[in-house]
């Protein structure tokens, strides 16, 4: 049988308990803490949140415990409105928007994680550099070869509706880290976020690169990784169908052929 081995940071040890609240309305939270200065394994945080000097929304809850109990703690968030993608992570072991989850919807104790699979900077901040780089991969913009028009490249209502539930994404990352076959390929599949976004472009009817866009994603691992699992349309909190878009590419894979 083969034994395997896991790293020492890869334990996650229970961490600091910090003091109750006297209040009735109490929640639990435990919270991911990792610090690559400290040089000590990631450990859960337990804290206790005063629902009654709170928001509704989990990232209302991590905002308190950073201005109020610990301000250490370490995370991204921008809009708060499910806009801007910032505040992805993993809550209640589902990657979601903490600025849109309400903690209403979660029982027992909130556990609050970094999305997975990915590099953590510092707590609950994963390291997207490579997710951005393989957007820009694609050149998420529009091509053409004919002249530039006077004012504007026009579109009919039924080509710009072909866009509907594509554009609408904000690269949080939340589908792409539910994906087994980018836990395990990150590095050269490019994920159900990036795919979607390439399908974006590939079906714009003003965009003229269509067959160098498919060149570019023609390859055993770029597109062909995806095995249908559906985890990224489960995950997304735009309640987008990446898994729709990807199979859609590889359907004009097989159309250009014949």
């Amino acid at each position: 049988m083969v034994e395997l081995t896991l790293p020492k940071n890869s334990v996650v040890s229970e961490g600091k308990t910090w003091p109750k609240p006297d209040g009735k309305n109490v929640r639990e939270f435990k919270v991911y803490r990792w610090s690559p200065d400290d040089g000590k394994n990631p450990r859960l945080d337990t804290f206790y949140i005063d629902l009654d000097d709170c928001g509704p929304m989990v990232l209302d809850a991590l905002l308190y415990i950073k201005n109020k109990i610990d301000s250490t703690l370490t995370l991204r968030r921008s809009c708060r409105e499910g806009i801007c993608g910032s505040c992805a992570m993993n809550i209640d072991g589902t990657n979601t928007l903490a600025c849109t989850k309400g903690m209403d919807e979660i029982d027992g104790a909130v556990k609050v994680y970094p999305l997975p699979h990915m590099p953590v900077v510092k707590d609950l901040i994963p390291d997207l550099t490579t997710f951005y780089a393989q957007h820009r991969s694609i050149e998420p913009w529009l091509q053409t070869t004919t002249p530039e028009p006077a004012k504007e490249w026009k579109q009919s209502h039924e080509d710009r509706s072909k866009l509907d539930g594509l554009y609408e994404c904000i690269l949080c990352a939340c589908c792409s880290t539910s994906c087994p076959s980018y836990w395990w390929n990150g590095d050269r599949y490019l994920g159900p976020a990036v795919l979607l976004q390439a399908y974006r472009w590939l079906i714009d009817s003003r965009d003229e690169a269509t067959g160098e866009r498919l060149d570019n994603l023609e390859d055993p691992f770029r597109l062909y990784r995806c095995h249908t699992i559906m985890n990224c349309t489960q995950a997304c909190p735009k309640g987008l169908n990446p898994a729709k878009a990807i199979a859609e590419i590889k359907k004009m894979m097989v159309e250009r052929r014949v």
